[in-house]
């Protein structure tokens, strides 16, 4: 039987429009935390308990710090949203101290090489991800509407942090995007006929706001699906986006038929588009905008591929050879 007070906190987190990944995450953290304290309801428990908490899935576990902060993440939504009693998010606390891993990226000639084996029905989604620096579910939550081809921009709509951006788009795929167009309206028209069809999934704030949206071309699924699915939430009739399994394994196929000898995800498109900005003379501010990062340490990551190396440093190596 299911937790109540877990289902409580997946409603609350779905009633405002937390992606699905961070509601299973974040559950699965709280989860890991009652059971820790010999299932101790969170009220019953505070700072000293977190602490012990996050410390032991160093100590214990020796999880790198990515896992701990979305640890902590979790446990700050439910204190802060859930119990109404804020922890503080600067506690004592041992942190991981795992290194974390550097972003593989790829040279020009390498994603050329990649793109090139790409599965030609995943090669649009392949191309906007390095085009436009998009991550793979920013990229397949597109709609019909989110192209501006006047100014050559798309428009990211609840990306990560549930923020809102605009990204350039590189002209070269205007063409194929007026293609992919129509092969949506093609499906629309094809769906509006089917009875029991139901529309396109629309979160609730907008669904109130706009009855009819759902069957609007506007709000359809750049990259639909093949077949309709019914909504787990809704049991209705509806036709998602393509599966993001799909198109990971189309990158991964791609790049076990190229030549490029790096281990190759979606988003290592998205990191060589952000090293690639940046070697080619962009400001790391406009690139920070790019990515949708909050903070601008998170984007000098990528300054460790260009010429100068490393945070801008040059190595003394290269005076010898100079002066030689």
């Amino acid at each position: 039987m299911k937790s109540p007070f877990l289902n409580y906190i997946r409603e609350y987190m779905a009633s405002r429009h937390y992606a699905q990944k961070t509601i299973k995450a974040y559950v699965y953290w709280i989860k890991q935390y009652i059971f820790y304290h010999n299932k101790h309801h969170p009220k019953e428990l505070g700072v000293k308990e977190v602490e012990a908490f996050l410390s032991d899935l160093v100590l214990s576990r020796n999880l790198a710090a990515r896992s701990q902060s979305q640890a902590l993440n979790a446990l700050v939504f439910l204190y802060k949203h859930i119990i109404a009693e804020p922890i503080d998010i600067d506690m004592r606390f041992r942190r991981s101290v795992k290194d974390k891993k550097l972003p593989t990226v790829l040279t020009q000639l390498e994603v050329k090489e990649l793109l090139v084996n790409v599965d030609p029905l995943y090669l649009l989604p392949a191309q906007l991800m390095y085009g436009s620096g998009l991550r793979l579910m920013e990229c397949l939550r597109l709609r019909y509407q989110d192209i501006d081809f006047d100014y050559s921009a798309l428009r990211v709509w609840r990306g990560k942090g549930n923020k809102n951006r605009i990204v350039t788009l590189a002209k070269e795929l205007h063409l194929p995007l007026n293609r992919q167009l129509e092969h949506v309206k093609l499906i629309w028209q094809q769906d509006r006929n089917q009875q029991d069809y139901e529309g396109v999934w629309l979160p609730d704030a907008l669904v109130k706001k706009y009855p009819n949206a759902n069957q609007e071309l506007n709000w359809q699924y750049l990259f639909p699906s093949l077949r309709r699915s019914v909504d787990p939430t809704s049991l209705l009739s509806r036709r998602h986006h393509i599966n993001e399994s799909s198109v990971q394994k189309a990158i991964k196929n791609a790049a076990n038929k190229s030549k490029v000898n790096k281990n190759i995800s979606c988003h290592t498109l998205r990191h060589s588009f952000a090293t690639h900005l940046l070697e080619t003379g962009s400001d790391i501010r406009t690139v920070q905008e790019q990515l949708g990062h909050t903070d601008v340490k998170t984007t000098q990551i990528y300054t460790h591929v260009l010429d100068r190396g490393a945070s801008g440093v040059k190595s003394p190596l290269s005076h010898i050879f100079v002066n030689t």
